[in-house]
């Protein structure tokens, strides 16, 4: 695999976390209003989705998250060796863009958060934002429709922000990444452990709608 794939899935994830936890970290400095807090950091997170999943998509496949590449390995889209390199980019990503996040904000470049995120609602409605999220991107693969994908992807979070109990984050990279810091978007080991394997969860849900979607011509 090209170095060029390996670190535009490593610098897309970057970029990914920076924003999630950069615009959670301004929108409480900026105001007390949950509400307003939330929509500012969800303007944020789909704005630079739909910026990475444009410029890298052409080169990597634009995945940043682990259940995606494992999604493209069932499909046989991408080798079993491939696919450990693009997790281990996106994990890297994920914590090194926390970091800088962290940084920017002048917080300590490392702080385990608080926010404790775990009830039964929260773990069902990760399988659920997860499962809608392989079904969309499968569906979009299977409708040779890619070219939507900066589209329909970040319209489906700004969806899911607001219609999901545990703020989508439907991504174990991701999950992991925002441990790292104790602001607005954190959430703690034990919850993220717990997220990630709702998000596994999810993963074979999605695959089985699409299939269940999937229209032979």
């Amino acid at each position: 695999m090209k170095l060029q794939k390996i670190f535009a899935e490593f610098l897309g994830t970057a970029l990914l976390l920076t924003s999630v936890i950069g615009s959670g970290i301004m929108a409480t400095n900026l105001t007390d209003d949950v509400g307003l807090q939330l929509t500012i950091n969800a303007i944020s997170i789909v704005s630079i989705l739909a910026i990475i999943i444009t410029l890298f998509g052409p080169i990597s496949g634009a995945h940043f998250n682990p259940v995606v590449t494992l999604g493209e390995l069932f499909k046989n889209r991408i080798d079993s060796k491939n696919a450990i390199t693009f997790i281990g980019a996106q994990f890297a990503g994920g914590f090194t863009g926390t970091v800088f996040a962290n940084l920017m904000f002048n917080k300590p470049a490392v702080f385990q958060s608080h926010q404790e995120r775990t009830s039964n609602n929260l773990f069902v409605s990760e399988i659920f934002a997860t499962a809608i999220l392989i079904m969309i991107i499968h569906l979009l693969v299977d409708q040779k429709r890619t070219s939507l994908a900066p589209i329909i992807i970040p319209a489906w979070i700004t969806t899911a922000f607001y219609a999901t109990s545990s703020f989508v984050f439907a991504n174990p990279a991701v999950t992991f990444a925002r441990v790292w810091s104790d602001s607005f978007a954190g959430i703690t080991l034990h919850s993220a452990w717990i997220y990630m394997i709702a998000q596994l969860i999810g993963l074979p849900i999605g695959l089985i709608l699409a299939r269940l979607l999937f229209i032979k011509k």
